[in-house]
């Protein structure tokens, strides 16, 4: 790997704290002053950042998705609809242009074109959770690995206007969470989820989030930048993990997406030192399998 990459010293140290961000635009980017000697020797971050700009740029056809499964909560497919699918397509766009600022030799229509194809299909209502509440705590643990991405990349970087922007992205990110949560929350009230039954949603969509979204964007980007024809898809996807789990023992933020995790299973203070404790196991877990 080059001297860039994410392999390195895997001393931890705190990540750096990131302030709470005021809504932004496209327009507040300042693309023009990317350092692309920072980023353009770096192929992991090239994969990770096109990655999440396929993901959250296909964010448009979930959030459809979404306002159709809530249609009679007027609020909730409200600020889907206004809100948070105008924010998350932003993030694609800012992390697209990013990426044909940095790495201008990438095609990044034409990949993403069939990555969207694939991708599509996995967006359904089948797809979701069979209750609102259950679907609302897994959207909980969706944020909090979207918001443990940004700040990881966040500590991460050197270059200023992606860190200036995965600041931006976590922001929001986080703020996604708290009305998720809320909404889960009141439809919890009514629907009265086991513990067992909600952890084992939150599990499953932590998991899925990578296995499924991070493979699928991967294999294309993969196709796209592929040096050797004898290379192996799973092979090259499953080093590409194990660099990404160099930069996060380094990088992500250490309790937040533990109380993230946590907060939707609604514990009682007694037992949430021993819930803490099992909750990081799997959070490490989760960052580094």
């Amino acid at each position: 790997m080059p001297k860039s990459s994410v392999v390195g010293p895997t001393t931890a140290h705190p990540p750096t704290r990131l302030r709470s961000r005021a809504p932004w635009r496209l327009s507040d980017i300042d693309y023009a002053a990317i350092d692309r000697s920072q980023v353009i020797n770096d192929p992991t971050l090239l994969t990770l950042v096109t990655m999440a700009s396929f993901v959250e740029t296909g964010s448009d056809l979930y959030a459809h998705v979404l306002v159709s499964y809530f249609d009679e909560d007027p609020e909730i497919a409200g600020w889907l609809a206004q809100s948070w699918e105008h924010e998350e397509v932003q993030h694609g766009a800012a992390l697209r242009k990013y990426v044909e600022h940095a790495w201008p030799d990438f095609d990044w229509p034409t990949v993403y074109d069939t990555f969207f194809e694939e991708y599509a299909k996995t967006c359904t209502l089948p797809d979701l959770e069979p209750s609102h509440g259950l679907e609302l705590a897994a959207r909980c643990v969706v944020e909090m690995g979207t918001a443990t991405l940004y700040s990881s990349l966040h500590d991460y970087v050197q270059e200023p206007v992606l860190k200036d922007l995965a600041a931006r992205i976590y922001a929001d990110e986080v703020r996604h969470y708290k009305h998720f949560y809320r909404y889960f929350r009141r439809y919890q009230q009514r629907e009265r989820h086991g513990r067992w039954r909600v952890g084992r949603t939150l599990a499953k969509r932590m998991f899925a989030s990578r296995d499924d979204d991070g493979y699928c964007a991967y294999r294309h980007v993969w196709r796209a930048t592929r040096t050797s024809k004898g290379s192996s898809v799973e092979r090259d996807y499953q080093a590409f993990l194990d660099r990404v789990g160099t930069l996060a023992r380094r990088h992500a933020p250490r309790e937040l997406p533990v109380d993230m995790l946590l907060r939707p299973l609604q514990l009682p203070a007694p037992a949430l030192t021993g819930a803490k404790a099992v909750a990081r196991t799997i959070y490490r877990f989760w960052l580094h399998a």
